[in-house]
């Protein structure tokens, strides 16, 4: 489909048949009443945060007139400088959330000299009852990619192959009925519970989906995507992230949100009790001799509602993750995440090779119970990385195999800030991750973990120091909060310090401008759930 035919489909001309204060008339989309074929719904009222974008752009417009060089959308340098867009930027019923905000958005990250942004975009909203055809309705996606070249930015397109919660994007329709059918292929603890996050990582190569695999889907999937975003290649999309799991990420599902409060000291439950994992494990324990082993996951690992100390698998000293057991499931649990990963990365490296972007995909920042022996959190979610083991050379490596960025979270997180009692050590684990990075000479792109004003000092630190891999960061993420009085005037003097690092105090965007933005009570609660990551 051509570039302009898409966005007739999406009942909008193409961007460069409009001016750009067009966009901004653009209102709000929710699942409602369509005109037509549009796929864009005018309700600006929905938009409550765009009250907060408008003066933000003023305040830009404020600080330009004081330094003209730091607006000119020259980019801020070495390290580039992304922003998320909402994980919601697209509706489950495939129209545009928050277009207007979204449009004024741009021009303010364009005034600062932002490089980019991120769009989101999800498996479930681009196909969700088709699963005889690679084909899906890009029509929204498109319309947004056309706000971001108007705006002279660039897009790193996320492909999302999990479904979200917060907001709700379940996975496809059509994939939701099979699993009514087969819930097996499901990932699955202990307890019985399903995730429904993603797709048993034990199912990638197995006909479960109306006669085809999860990877033939999933290359599908990106072909589609290939052959609907084809003009936009190398001019403004330059960077395309792969998911992997859930939250986008490499790892099990393993920690889940039951009824009721969770422990903040839960690690959650092994994700092998499928059928197909349990196959597997049954299989892998007969050819190494131990057929008892395979019969399921550890006896003695916790519940998901409980401490890792609660039972004698994690156990610092004498747990049965030091056992000849312990090291055989951890070995073959931390494999099939690995293999998995491969698979995606293989599949996608084939799609995209050779095309002008940049391939990435995401691991966790599992920084919990980092500083204990056992280190549990990263255990159950398929790093086995112990003391005096280190679970990040076989990951780095997959990527570099593979030629694609690694994108790591957290960079704005430090050890005084954490809970001491969960032993975490957000700065010992990006460390370990960054000197695996370096070693297999994996490319390295950065995101927050939290929008705190706290945080901008050390994500600086990370990029700027002389030792730096870091060659990317995207701030997480577009929303009410994001354009706070409380967190946009220090996001604009972090953008503006990459651009001007000279810049003395009387550079920085004033008191007074800084009060052309609107009071913190001016967006409802429902719009900070926008910046959730």
């Amino acid at each position: 489909m051509e570039f302009a035919t898409a966005f007739r489909h999406a009942g909008v001309a193409a961007p460069e048949l409009i001016p750009a204060r067009s966009w901004a008339a653009i209102g709000g989309g929710s699942c409602g009443r369509r005109a037509g074929r549009s796929l864009i719904v005018l309700n600006p009222t929905r938009d409550a945060w765009v009250r907060r974008a408008v003066p933000a752009v003023r305040s830009v417009i404020a600080a330009e007139k004081l330094t003209p060089s730091a607006s000119k959308g020259a980019g801020t340098g070495p390290v580039q400088l992304f922003v998320g867009l909402p994980l919601d930027a697209v509706s489950n019923c495939n129209t545009i959330n928050h277009a207007r905000a979204i449009a004024i958005g741009l021009r303010a990250l364009k005034l600062l000299g932002v490089d980019g942004v991120e769009l989101p975009v999800w498996w479930g909203i681009v196909q969700p009852d088709l699963s005889t055809s690679g084909a899906g309705n890009w029509s929204s996606y498109l319309a947004l990619a056309g706000l971001v070249l108007e705006a002279g930015l660039r897009l790193r397109v996320s492909l999302n192959l999990h479904s979200s919660e917060t907001p709700a994007i379940p996975l496809p329709r059509w994939i939701s009925r099979i699993i009514e059918a087969n819930p097996d292929i499901l990932c699955a603890g202990r307890s019985g519970l399903r995730c429904r996050d993603c797709l048993s990582f034990a199912v990638d190569e197995l006909p479960v989906l109306d006669g085809r695999t999860p990877i033939k889907v999933y290359e599908d999937f990106f072909l589609s995507f290939r052959s609907a975003f084809s003009e936009l290649f190398g001019n403004t999309v330059t960077d395309i992230s792969v998911g992997l799991g859930p939250n986008g990420e490499l790892r099990y599902p393993s920690s889940q949100q039951l009824a009721g409060r969770r422990r903040p000291d839960a690690i959650g439950e092994f994700q092998c009790y499928d059928k197909y994992m349990l196959a597997d494990l049954k299989k892998h324990a007969e050819e190494s001799g131990n057929p008892l082993w395979g019969l399921g996951g550890p006896h003695d690992a916790p519940e998901y509602n409980q401490a890792p100390d609660s039972s004698g698998f994690f156990r610092e000293n004498g747990g049965s993750w030091q056992t000849p057991y312990g090291d055989f499931f951890l070995s073959w649990y931390s494999e099939q995440l690995l293999l998995h990963g491969d698979r995606l990365l293989s599949v996608a490296s084939k799609v995209f090779d050779d095309l002008p972007v940049r391939l990435s995909a995401k691991v966790p920042l599992l920084h919990y119970w980092h500083r204990s022996r056992s280190r549990p959190a990263e255990l159950i979610s398929g790093f086995y990385n112990t003391e005096g083991r280190d679970g990040y050379e076989a990951i780095a490596n997959m990527f570099s195999r593979n030629s694609v960025t690694m994108i790591v979270p957290g960079l704005d997180l430090a050890d005084g800030d954490e809970r001491q009692e969960l032993l975490s050590s957000p700065e010992l684990l990006l460390s370990q991750i960054m000197t695996a990075c370096k070693r297999h000479r994996v490319r390295v792109s950065g995101e927050n973990s939290l929008l705190s004003r706290d945080g901008f000092y050390r994500i600086k630190k990370h990029l700027l120091s002389e030792n730096s891999q870091v060659e990317s960061y995207t701030h997480q993420r577009m929303g009410a909060h994001f354009f706070s009085p409380e967190h946009f005037p220090l996001f604009t003097e972090f953008v503006r310090s990459f651009a001007l690092p000279e810049l003395d105090a009387d550079d920085m965007v004033s008191d007074e401008e800084r009060k052309m933005t609107l009071p913190n009570h001016a967006a409802s609660g429902n719009d900070r759930e926008m910046q959730a990551v």
